[in-house]
C-alpha cells in the first residue's frame, strides 16, 4: 500500500532571508502543517519536493528537518525520506515532568525579580485571556497562555529556559492535545493563572511555585486521561514540593 500524499506547501518569500532565518521558517510551516493534521503520522515528506514547493534551495529544507527531528516529530530513514513520527502517550508524560521541574522552580526565583512592568505584563496576558475566554476563542486563549509563561520564565533570568519551555508547549500542541472545553474550562485555566500572579504579587515565592505546580499537574492529570494513560508514575517525583 502506498504511503499517503503529504500536503502541498505554499511558497516561502525566501528572499531576504539569512539562512538561520529561513531554516527556522522551514521548521515552523512543517510544524503548523503537523499541528493542524496536514501532516499525520506515517507520511513521508521528500526533501527535494518541499524545497521546490517551498521555493528554497535544499539546505534549509534539510535543516529545518533536522530540527524538527531533534524534537521528535520526524525521522530520517535511509532512502526513504522523512517520516512523520505519531508521538506516543509516555512522551506527554516526559513534558510535564520536565515542565514541573522547569517551570516551579522558575516561578519562585521569577517571584523575587519580578519588577512593576513585568508584573504588569503578566496582567496584560491575563486580561487578553479573559477577554478571549468570553468570546470561548481557545486558539487566541492558548497564544496569550503562551506569553503569560513566555514573560514569567524569562523573568527567572534564563532564556534558554524559556525556549526549551516553548518547544515542549509546542510538543504539546502537535498532539492536537487539549483539556479546554472538555472537563476545564478556559475560566477554569485562567483562574490557576490569577492564582500565580496574586502569589507573585504578594512577593510569596513558596505560594506562586505551588500555584504553577497545581496547574501544571492539573493540566498534565487531565491530557493524560483523555489519552487513556491515567496518572503516570514518572510525574510523582517531579512533583513533589521543593525543598528549603
Amino acid at each position: 500500500m502506498d504511503d499517503p500524499a503529504p500536503p502541498a506547501f505554499a511558497p516561502l518569500d525566501a528572499g531576504t532571508d539569512a539562512p538561520q532565518t529561513l531554516t527556522a521558517r522551514v521548521a515552523e510551516r512543517v510544524r503548523d502543517a503537523i499541528a493542524e493534521g496536514r501532516l499525520t503520522p506515517g507520511m513521508r515528506i521528500s526533501v527535494p519536493q518541499l524545497a521546490e514547493q517551498l521555493g528554497a534551495s535544499r539546505t534549509p529544507v534539510r535543516e529545518g528537518l533536522l530540527l524538527l527531528e531533534s524534537q521528535g516529530l520526524v525521522a530520517f530513514e535511509k532512502n526513504r525520506g522523512v517520516r512523520v513520527l505519531e508521538t506516543p502517550l509516555h512522551d506527554l508524560e516526559e513534558i510535564f515532568t520536565l515542565r514541573l521541574l522547569l517551570e516551579v522552580p522558575a516561578t519562585r526565583r521569577a517571584t523575587a525579580l519580578l519588577d512593576a512592568p513585568g508584573i504588569a505584563a503578566l496582567r496584560e496576558h491575563l486580561t487578553t485571556m479573559g477577554a478571549r475566554a468570553a468570546e470561548d476563542d481557545e486558539s487566541a486563549f492558548m497564544a496569550a497562555d503562551r506569553r503569560f509563561h513566555d514573560v514569567l520564565l524569562r523573568a527567572a533570568g534564563n532564556r534558554r529556559l524559556a525556549e526549551h519551555v516553548a518547544a515542549l508547549r509546542d510538543l504539546v500542541r502537535f498532539l492536537g492535545a487539549s483539556t479546554a472545553g472538555r472537563s476545564r474550562t478556559l475560566d477554569t485555566i485562567l483562574g490557576e493563572h490569577e492564582a500565580i500572579v496574586a502569589a507573585i504579587e504578594a512577593r510569596d515565592a513558596a505560594a506562586a511555585a505551588d500555584a504553577m505546580r497545581a496547574h501544571l499537574l492539573a493540566t498534565a492529570a487531565l491530557l493524560l486521561a483523555q489519552e487513556g494513560g491515567g496518572a503516570p508514575a514518572e510525574l510523582a517525583w517531579a512533583s513533589l514540593p521543593e525543598a528549603g
